[in-house]
């Protein structure tokens, strides 16, 4: 779980484009993430250049099987998400939870259903 002592980097747009694609394949190469990306397609050396600089940063890890190198993810994406909305509440709703479900609530309408879904999905936890 992500503590709010972990530094998590942040990703650029097209880094995350590529981390999602490696999320979903799990053991991929570079090409493999191409023919994963929308139209237009980017150059090799461009997806090549993104994925070696996730590698530095610790998103990815890199092993090298004859020529080429396969690629996993060194995060997984629960844990990026979750650092990413610990980030998100301390930022924007002063590290107050009951701020942003509240604020997710009102931005998106709920219905009574929904906010009684949301509750017993809370309460639950809660046991």
């Amino acid at each position: 779980m992500y503590s709010n002592t972990t530094i998590m980097k942040k990703l650029s747009k097209k880094e995350d484009e590529i981390m999602r694609v490696v999320w979903r394949l799990q053991n991929t190469f570079i090409r493999e993430i191409i023919d994963e990306l929308p139209d237009p397609k980017p150059h090799y050396n461009t997806v090549a250049t993104i994925v070696k600089i996730l590698v530095k940063k610790g998103f990815l890890k890199s092993e090298l099987l004859g020529n080429s190198h396969r690629y996993s993810p060194a995060v997984n994406f629960e844990t990026y998400r979750d650092g990413d909305l610990e980030d998100i509440k301390q930022k924007y709703f002063g590290n107050s939870f009951p701020k942003m479900l509240a604020h997710f609530a009102k931005s998106e309408n709920l219905s009574e259903k929904d906010l009684k879904e949301l509750y017993e999905i809370i309460k639950s936890n809660k046991d």
